[in-house]
C-alpha cells in the first residue's frame, strides 16, 4: 500500500507542477486591463496632438486675417494718396491672404472633425475599460471562490497538501485504539478468572474468589431487578 501511495503522491506533484506552469486567469485579466490603459492612454495623446495642431492652425488663422485687415488698409490709403498702382499691389496681396485663410479654415475643419472622432473614441474606449475592469474584478472574485472551494474539497477528501494522509492516519490511530482495547479486557479477564496476577492486589487466591463470586451476585441482582420492573410495566 505505501508503493501506490508513493506513486499517488509522485503523479499529485507532477500535475500540480503542470497546473501551475499554466496560465493564470487573474494575471491574464490584470494584464489584458494593463494594456486597455495603455491603449486609452495612446488615444489621449494622440487626441492632445491633434487638439495642438488644431490650436496652431488657430493662430495662424488670427494672424492671417489680421493680415488680411491691414492689406485693406494698405488699399485704401494708397487711392487717398492717388496711388492706384500701390493700391492695386495690396488687393492682390489681399486676395493671395484670403486663399491662404481659406486653406487655414479647410485644414481647421479637417482638424477639428478627426478631434470630434477622437474624443468620441476616447469616450467609448473609457467605457470599455471601466465595464472591463468591473467584469475583471467580478471574474477574479469567482477565481478566488472557485480556488477556496477547491483547497475545501482536497482536504476534505485528505487528497490536499495540507492535510494530506489524515484520513490514513487517523484510520491507523483508531485501528490501534481497537487492540489496545481489546488487549486491555482481555488482560482483565484474565486478571478476573486468576490466570494471571495482579501485583497491585495483594489478596489471596480465595480472597480474589470471593471478590469474583460477589460481582457476579450483584450482577445477578441488577439482572433479576430489571426483569421484574419490565413484567410490570
Amino acid at each position: 500500500m505505501g508503493l501506490f501511495k508513493r506513486a499517488s503522491d509522485i503523479v499529485e506533484s507532477r500535475i500540480n507542477k503542470i497546473l501551475d506552469k499554466m496560465e493564470d486567469p487573474n494575471a491574464t485579466l490584470d494584464l489584458s486591463y494593463e494594456k486597455m490603459l495603455d491603449g486609452l492612454q495612446d488615444i489621449k495623446r494622440s487626441l492632445a496632438d491633434v487638439v495642438t495642431e488644431q490650436k496652431q492652425v488657430e493662430l495662424q488663422m488670427a494672424s492671417v486675417t489680421k493680415e488680411l485687415s491691414n492689406r485693406e488698409d494698405e488699399a485704401r490709403a494708397a487711392l487717398k494718396m492717388g496711388r492706384e498702382d500701390l493700391a492695386t499691389v495690396a488687393l492682390e496681396r489681399k486676395q493671395k491672404t484670403i486663399e491662404q485663410l481659406a486653406q487655414l479654415q479647410q485644414s481647421h475643419d479637417t482638424i477639428t472633425a478627426q478631434a470630434e472622432r477622437l474624443k468620441d473614441a476616447q469616450r467609448k474606449f473609457e467605457d470599455r475599460v471601466h465595464a472591463f475592469k468591473t467584469q475583471k474584478e467580478v471574474a477574479k472574485a469567482s477565481y478566488r471562490a472557485a480556488q477556496a472551494q477547491v483547497r475545501i474539497g482536497e482536504s476534505m477528501s485528505g487528497i490536499g497538501h495540507q492535510l494530506g494522509g489524515v484520513g490514513d492516519a487517523l484510520q491507523r490511530a483508531n485501528d490501534k485504539v481497537e487492540q489496545m482495547t481489546a488487549r486491555a479486557s482481555a488482560m482483565e479477564s484474565l486478571v478476573d478468572e486468576g490466570v494471571l496476577n495482579d501485583p497491585l492486589d495483594t489478596r489471596d487466591e480465595v480472597g480474589r474468589e470471593l471478590a469474583r463470586m460477589k460481582r457476579q451476585a450483584s450482577v445477578d441482582e441488577d439482572l433479576e431487578r430489571l426483569k421484574k420492573e419490565l413484567a410490570q410495566s
